[in-house]
C-alpha cells in the first residue's frame, strides 16, 4: 500500500467527521476527559512545520492540594521515521537519524520539555525481522560510552533534560553479548543507568531472540529530579504484571518505546498502556515508530506468507495516558510527531486515594499462587462436576 493512502489518524477522522453534537460524550467516552492544549511558542511550531513534524500538547491537571504544591513536568515523546535506505553504509544510517533526533529535541527543549523518550532502537532500522546478524549488528554499542549515549548527553546537560535512549546495546564486558536496552540520562548529562527489555516476541516477524534474550536486571525505576521514572520496552505492554512491578517500585511515569505494526498490534495500542495507567496509579508514555522499512533482503517467518523486504507499516500513534483513565489523542500514524504532555504527579497518589488499588490489590494471594504455579508438579484450581459414579 502506497504510504499516501495510508489512513492518518483515528483523532483528526473524529474531529473532521463527527457530529458537534455528539462531540462532547464521544471525548469523555474515548479519552476519559478533554485535556487543554498547551501554550507552544509559535517560533517553535513554525519550526516543526519546516521539518515536516507534527508537534502537539496537552495538559494533565491534578486536584490543588494544601500541603503540597503541584509537581508540575513536561515529558516529551518522539516517534519517527528512518532517513536513508537500509543500503546505505551504517554510520551514514545513524548520523542521518542523529541529525533528525537532535533537531526534535531542540524543539522539545523550547516547549518546555524536561524528560524526553525516543521510539525502541531509534538510531537505527528494525532489522531484526531479517534473522541476519550482518550488517545489523554493528549498530550495537555501549549503553554507557557508544556514540548514540555521548551524543544525546550534551543534549541532556544543554536542556537540562533527562533523556530516555533505547538502543541495541553490546556489552562488552560479558562476551559481546546482545541486549535491547534503554538507557537513561539525567539532566546532568551522566548515564544514570539502564533498562533492559523483559519479554522478547516470538510472533510473526518479530524474530528478535535471534539477537538478544530477556533482560536479567528486573524492574529499575529511577528517581530523577523531575519525577521517578521507568521503561517498560515494546512486547512487556503485552505483561500486565510488568507493568505492575514498575509501580510496586514505585515508578510516577512508565515509559514504553516501541516498535509495532499494523496488521498485528493496533487494536491493542491504544488499550494497554492506558489499562497499565489505570491499574497502578501512574503515568504511561507509549511510543511507537512510524514508515514502513524496506531491507535488501526478502525474509520469512514460517507464518505461511510469501517472502517479503519489509516488516509492514509502522504506525506511530503515541500518547499518554493518566492514572484516572483519561488519555491525549494520538499522533499521526504516518508522520514524524513530538508529543508534548505537561502533567501534575500529585495525580498519582490522588487516585491511589480515590480507587484503592494499592490497598485491594492482595499482593500475598497472588504471591503464593504464582510460586505454586512456577513448581513442576502445579495443578490448575479447575473444579468438575462430582457425578456421583
Amino acid at each position: 500500500m502506497a504510504e499516501n493512502k495510508i489512513f492518518e489518524s483515528l483523532d483528526e477522522s473524529l474531529k473532521k467527521h463527527l457530529p458537534e453534537t455528539d462531540r462532547n460524550e464521544v471525548i469523555r467516552i474515548l479519552y476519559g476527559r478533554e485535556l487543554p492544549e498547551l501554550d507552544i511558542p509559535l517560533a517553535t511550531k513554525e519550526s516543526s512545520k519546516s521539518l515536516n513534524l507534527e508537534l502537539k500538547g496537552y495538559r494533565f491537571s491534578a486536584d490543588a492540594e494544601s500541603l503540597r504544591p503541584a509537581r508540575t513536568v513536561r515529558v516529551g515523546l518522539i516517534q519517527n521515521s528512518i532517513v536513508l535506505p537500509t543500503t546505505d553504509p551504517i554510520a551514514a544510517q545513524r548520523d542521518a537519524l542523529f541529525n533528525k533526533i537532535g533537531q526534535i529535541i531542540t524543539l522539545a527543549h523550547q516547549s518546555g520539555v524536561n524528560i524526553i523518550c525516543m521510539q525502541e532502537a531509534w538510531n537505527m532500522p528494525f532489522a531484526f525481522c531479517t534473522r541476519e546478524k550482518h550488517p545489523w549488528c554493528e549498530f550495537a554499542e555501549s549503553a554507557e560510552t557508544g556514540p548514540t549515549t555521548q551524543f544525546l548527553q550534551e543534549y541532556a546537560k544543554r536542556y537540562n533534560m533527562v533523556i530516555v535512549s533505547s538502543i541495541l546495546e553490546r556489552d562488552e564486558e560479558h562476551g559481546d553479548t546482545l541486549w535491547n536496552t534503554s538507557v537513561v540520562i539525567s539532566n546532568s548529562g551522566r548515564v544514570m543507568g539502564k533498562s533492559r527489555k523483559n519479554h522478547i516476541p516470538r510472533v510473526g516477524d518479530f524474530n528478535e531472540s535471534t539477537y538478544y534474550m530477556e533482560s536479567n536486571m528486573g524492574h529499575q525505576v529511577f528517581e530523577t529530579q523531575f519525577g521517578r521514572i521507568a521503561i517498560n520496552i515494546c512486547f512487556g505492554r503485552h505483561h500486565p504484571q510488568n507493568w505492575m512491578m514498575y509501580g510496586i517500585n514505585g515508578a510516577e511515569i512508565v515509559f514504553n518505546p516501541s516498535a509495532t505494526v499494523n496488521g498485528l498490534s493496533e487494536p491493542m495500542w491504544f488499550i494497554e498502556a492506558r489499562n497499565a495507567a489505570m491499574a497502578n496509579s501512574y503515568f504511561t508514555c507509549a511510543i511507537n515508530r512510524v514508515g514502513t522499512e524496506v531491507f535488501p533482503n526478502e525474509f520469512s517467518s514460517a507464518d505461511g506468507r510469501p517472502a517479503h523486504r519489509d516488516f509492514g507499516h509502522f504506525y506511530g500513534s503515541s500518547y499518554v495516558a493518566a492514572p484516572d483513565g483519561s488519555r491525549t489523542p494520538g499522533l499521526s500514524r504516518t508522520s514524524d510527531g513530538l508529543l508534548v504532555a505537561e502533567m501534575d504527579l500529585n495525580l498519582c497518589r490522588q487516585i491511589k486515594d480515590k480507587w484503592g488499588f494499592r490497598m485491594t490489590q492482595r499482593l500475598e494471594l497472588y504471591s503464593d499462587s504464582l510460586k505454586r504455579a512456577t513448581q513442576a508438579d502445579y495443578k490448575p484450581q479447575i473444579i468438575t462436576e462430582n457425578t456421583g459414579n
